[in-house]
């Protein structure tokens, strides 16, 4: 067997760790939903145990993060690279990050406008890099966005114990934090489009160079520049 049936084979595994990972991410999901669903029930047998239900929540959401730096390291130091990992990691995502601002929102703790922004931005980032995939380009991640990443993972687990523990105030810090979020979001949005037009630009106008001037002798200089 050559090894590029070899890789051929490998892209449609199913059966890695990385994608273990992955699905017990998804499986984590019902737990952060039905904890946050309890502490938005009514009624004095439930309600002094919402703190618990939040804090269940939280670490929940922390065991979910934490198993996606791993299945991505693990990935890339091994070089696992599957078509089902790079179709159900970015929806673990989702699931996990969109389902815990909707319940948040939900309970109260986070401003419905800052989950518009979030949501809508995780759809309008997902739909670009469907667009750039689609025409060749490769679309890495910026600045912007490893900061929003950074604290919108940091301030949803505080969003959901929304408690003083040792006189921490983790609602304000979890608002502070998703504000942030949401602001960065916005800077990455930009930032993902004006990187993308660029590249689009670039690729036009090395097609029109073409095709007056005929290919260059050198195959090197007719790739674009990722």
């Amino acid at each position: 067997m050559t090894e590029a049936q070899i890789n051929q084979e490998q892209e449609w595994e199913i059966d890695n760790l990385p994608n273990r990972l992955t699905i017990f991410r998804i499986l984590l999901v019902p737990v952060v939903i039905g904890a946050l669903f309890l502490c938005s029930l009514k009624g004095e047998w439930i309600e002094k145990y919402h703190n618990l239900f939040g804090y269940i929540a939280a670490w929940t959401f922390v065991g979910a993060s934490i198993t996606d730096f791993f299945d991505g390291y693990i990935a890339r130091k091994r070089g696992i690279v599957t078509v089902f990992g790079s179709f159900l990691d970015p929806i673990a995502d989702k699931f996990l990050v969109v389902s815990s601002l909707i319940l948040l929102d939900a309970l109260g703790r986070v401003h419905p406008i800052i989950v518009v922004i979030l949501v809508l931005r995780e759809m309008y980032i997902t739909s670009l890099r469907l667009l750039a995939k689609e025409r060749g380009f490769n679309v890495p991640v910026g600045k912007f966005g490893k900061w929003k990443t950074a604290t919108q993972m940091l301030a949803i687990p505080f969003l959901m114990a929304y408690d003083y523990p040792f006189g921490i105030p983790m609602p304000l810090i979890g608002t502070t934090l998703i504000v942030l979020a949401s602001i960065f979001s916005l800077y990455s949005a930009l930032e993902y489009s004006t990187g993308l037009l660029k590249k689009f630009k670039a690729h036009r106008k090395e097609k029109k160079r073409i095709k007056n001037e005929g290919p260059s002798l050198n195959e090197d200089d007719l790739q674009i520049k990722e």
